[in-house]
């Protein structure tokens, strides 16, 4: 399994709600259209909360974590060969450009490792 993980900032121009509304109702529909063979496309929201112990509140760095994750590498590799032609490009930063701050994106490739906690012990 290969997991590509983006950390996508929100428009200033727009509210949590907002950003969310759009994220959803349009700019995922881009990754479903152009990333059929992604095993999981998953949208992770975040939601500010007081600092543990101080109870300070922090605008976090990026509004949304998002994960493509890929049955192998060859999935992967035609995933992004597919989001590198131009017109996709186009398209999608058209979007983009509409409910991100595309100077914060970012992106890794993710390796997991678990620990069993709970009733997996």
């Amino acid at each position: 399994m290969i997991k590509i993980v983006f950390f996508l900032k929100r428009s200033t121009d727009l509210t949590r709600e907002e950003f969310r509304k759009l994220y959803e109702s349009r700019h995922a529909r881009l990754g479903e259209k152009h990333v059929p063979n992604a095993a999981r496309y998953v949208r992770r929201y975040l939601e500010p909360v007081p600092e543990l112990f101080t109870g300070t509140m922090f605008e976090p760095e990026h509004d949304v974590i998002t994960e493509l994750w890929f049955d192998d590498r060859a999935a992967y590799e035609q995933a992004m060969a597919n989001l590198a032609r131009p017109e996709v490009v186009a398209e999608i930063v058209a979007d983009e450009e509409t409910i991100f701050d595309r100077s914060k994106h970012r992106l890794f490739m993710v390796e997991e490792c678990d620990s069993p906690v709970g009733a997996e012990r």
